[in-house]
């Protein structure tokens, strides 16, 4: 890299307000500076660039000859993705674009091909699966504390207010539509949980008495190797109004996440002293709650189960399921969002660097995230029903 074999000199396309959010977060990991800043609206990528002592630039040729430039970051409209990133690796830059990777799942290949023909890294902004509470679901689903897992849904009642018009998000040729802009980071999201899926139902719906035409309400299901699950994305909320919930359920109970980065966690379930044992280690600041025994909230830590696990039984899906306790548990603050949003930020540029510097090194994220999501959200987009 352009200083030292530790530091990564970045320059961003597009001044918009999420660009200049990510920016300064990527600025408090050591190790990381802002260079140069590119725009079409020059006053934009002036006064962005000003704020972080670097040079804007209007032209995005010019800005790729900047020779002190180790990495770009994209956040621009979809339509740009695959372009943008291409003519960048070619300048022999590496890439962190916003998502989706590109309009097409073939231009995202290439674009991998790309980058690996010329060692660099090329990565999709997928951070979801940087979040604390990612890995404990992971943990909850591969240690089938809960049982096996029978069914999810993500319901993204998401806000419209900001969103006029004439906005290029309504516009599928410039967006891809909404699985393919904002659906992937939860396609990516149970596709880790779950395994790789296959879409086996989508429709929209046609926002009635407008002149242009316009979809703002999707779903889709998905069949995953462990089951299936309900995407629903609507952009019709007032801001005040905006709320996302995702329920994964289980033989043995549920847990329910709340909000599109998730910082709240619910879990309801019927636990042996084993099970609540493996929960307090997953997440030893919960809260924790037992019923039948008195309703109480107390410290995971304070938990006293019985010695001989599974005093009680029931039966569900042909299944005696043996149990001690029907527990639940609260974990996370919604006024975190922010701050969580910072480190997931912080996290995948970390994650990114340490890559740049050592190849060998396993990635939460690596560029086939980028193809796999928009892989799904390419087939339901293919698939979809009109209404």
């Amino acid at each position: 890299m352009t200083n030292s074999a530790s530091e990564l000199n970045i320059g961003v396309v597009g001044a918009g307000g999420f660009a200049n959010f990510a920016a300064k977060c990527f600025v408090m990991v050591d190790g990381i500076k802002i260079v140069a800043v590119a725009d079409v609206n020059l006053s934009a990528a002036t006064a962005m660039a000003e704020s972080f002592e670097a040079r804007a630039y209007q032209e995005f040729e010019e800005f790729l000859a900047d020779d002190t430039i180790d990495m770009v970051y994209i956040a621009t409209p979809p339509s740009l993705h695959y372009q943008q990133s291409r003519l960048a690796l070619l300048a022999g830059k590496h890439v962190i674009c916003e998502k989706p990777a590109a309009l097409s799942t073939s231009d995202a290949e290439h674009l991998v091909d790309l980058a690996k023909s010329r060692h660099l890294l090329y990565v999709v902004n997928l951070m979801q699966r940087y979040n604390p509470l990612y890995r404990i679901v992971k943990q909850i689903i591969d240690t089938r504390v809960l049982g096996e897992f029978t069914h999810g849904y993500f319901e993204n009642y998401a806000s419209d207010e900001f969103l006029h018009e004439s906005h290029w998000f309504w516009d599928d040729a410039q967006s891809g539509g909404i699985f393919i802009e904002h659906g992937v980071h939860f396609f990516d999201l149970f596709s880790g949980w779950l395994g790789e899926g296959e879409v086996i139902y989508a429709a929209k719906w046609q926002r009635p008495e407008v002149e242009t035409e316009v979809y703002d309400r999707v779903m889709a299901i998905v069949n995953y190797p462990k089951g299936p699950v309900s995407f629903y994305h609507g952009f019709d909320q007032p801001k005040i109004l905006d709320r996302q919930e995702m329920k994964l359920q289980f033989e043995r109970g549920d847990i329910t996440l709340y909000g599109w980065i998730p910082v709240r966690l619910k879990l309801s379930g019927l636990l042996d002293s084993n099970g609540i044992a493996d929960l307090k280690a997953m997440i030893p600041e919960a809260k924790v709650g037992i019923s039948g025994t008195g309703k109480v909230e107390i410290t995971s830590q304070s938990v006293n189960a019985p010695t001989r696990p599974g005093t009680r039984s029931v039966k569900g899906r042909f299944k005696h399921i043996g149990f001690d306790h029907h527990v639940s548990i609260a974990h996370g603050d919604d006024s975190q969002k922010m701050s969580v949003y910072a480190d997931l930020l912080k996290n995948m540029i970390t994650d990114q660097r340490a890559w740049i510097l050592d190849n060998s090194i396993e990635r939460v994220t690596s560029e086939k995230n980028a193809v796999d999501s928009l892989r799904i959200a390419q087939a339901a987009t293919s698939a979809v029903n009109k209404f």
